[in-house]
């Protein structure tokens, strides 16, 4: 299997289960012990919560362990409405559904921010309405197009009227650099599996000397801000994840990138009628979102499986799913062009070879498909804001 679907979920690097194999087997022990063994595993998950927050900028102190990017999201959410003041909670029209579910949930008005042609924030209607704000979530990358997002302009409009600001940095953690002192945020939340570490762990940035309410209360596990006893073994992998991406970074940003061009390229080149989706200028290596004229996605999603090609026609939260990507309708995508669209997602582990091979299925894969569905594919448009 060709793997595109990189921003659905990434394989754990061998580093990375080398680290976790010994919490997983003999150093069980709950961390919260008074024990050597247990004592061990506290060291553990200290040792982890430096290397998170060395990657992201931060203090250990300002790290909280969770149970992955959702919990973050709602835990970020539902302490922020305890704690803020009247107004409404404000996020970006293209939010994942665990920040737009999640705070329409919360009872107060949700106002979602509108974007421009290219999927990122306008942030003129952000600063022309600033004053019905009591907190703003915005994420850093956008999960079905890889656009970044004027996140520190959001943060320091926002910091003069003294508004908190979250981001869901779920996609761009360990894919781009993320500084949370120089992008002024007070939440910001990050998942493992998105960066080849284990799946069921994420963490919580908390900016120091923010007031606080955690989502899950028990045994104050976490300095109080996420009890339940500690999984270990999964820490250990986010930590080691974290430690390999700030390792690799650059290296690992200019390769993907590469590769992102190459794949787009080689399909703008043989096949007719392709979009290239989203701000090209500010948006993740290693993401690239495309739309196939007179073809469904749904029908090319089963042609690449087919082929042994991994991609998705969105988040892979709304796969199964027949409307529209609320993100391209909010870039102002037709729906009948949304339902044509690809998201093309690289990883580590991606090769020249898979990009070449996977462009060479996908190009088959639009013809097959178009002789079924007929004629009427237009010329080339790249859309590039």
């Amino acid at each position: 299997m060709i793997d595109l679907d990189a921003n659905a979920t990434t394989p754990l690097l061998d580093e990375v289960l080398d680290a976790m194999l010994p919490w997983l087997r003999d150093g069980y022990a709950n961390p919260s012990g008074s024990y050597r063994t247990a004592k061990l595993a506290r060291k553990a998950i200290d040792e982890a919560r430096a290397r998170v927050a060395a990657l992201i900028g931060a203090d250990p102190e300002e790290v909280a362990f969770t149970g992955g990017g959702t919990e973050s999201v709602n835990t970020a959410l539902v302490s922020l409405d305890k704690l803020a003041g009247e107004g409404a909670a404000f996020v970006s029209a293209i939010e994942h559904s665990a920040v737009i579910r999640c705070a329409e949930h919360l009872g107060r008005e949700t106002r979602r921010l509108p974007v421009d042609r290219g999927g990122r924030l306008d942030l003129a209607a952000l600063r022309e309405n600033l004053q019905d704000a009591a907190f703003i979530s915005l994420m850093m990358a956008n999960n079905e197009t890889g656009v970044i997002q004027p996140l520190a302009e959001t943060a320091a409009a926002a910091k003069e009227r003294g508004i908190p600001v979250h981001s869901d940095a779920v996609q761009a953690v360990g894919k781009i650099p993320v500084d949370v002192r120089a992008l002024g945020v007070d939440l910001l939340s990050l998942s493992a599996h998105k960066f080849h570490g284990p799946k069921g762990v994420g963490a919580l940035y908390i900016r120091r000397g923010l007031r606080f309410e955690p989502l899950i209360r028990g045994g104050g596990q976490e300095g109080g801000r996420r009890s339940g006893t500690e999984n270990t073994a999964g820490i250990v992998g986010l930590g080691a994840a974290a430690e390999a991406a700030r390792r690799d970074l650059a290296e690992t940003a200019e390769r993907l990138g590469k590769l992102r061009d190459r794949l787009e390229f080689n399909l703008l080149e043989t096949v007719e009628g392709v979009t290239v989706n989203g701000d090209r200028a500010h948006r993740l290596p290693n993401t690239s979102h495309l739309s196939f004229a007179g073809c469904d996605a749904a029908g090319l999603l089963i042609l690449m499986d087919e082929a042994g090609v991994a991609c998705s026609a969105g988040s892979a939260c709304m796969s199964g799913k027949q409307q529209p990507s609320h993100v391209q309708l909010a870039m102002g995508i037709p729906p009948e062009t949304a339902r044509t669209s690809l998201r093309l997602s690289l990883s580590k582990r991606t090769s020249e070879d898979d990009i070449d091979r996977a462009a060479d299925h996908l190009r088959r894969a639009v013809e097959k498909l178009r002789r079924v569905q007929g004629p009427g594919v237009g010329p080339v448009v790249v859309y590039t804001p």
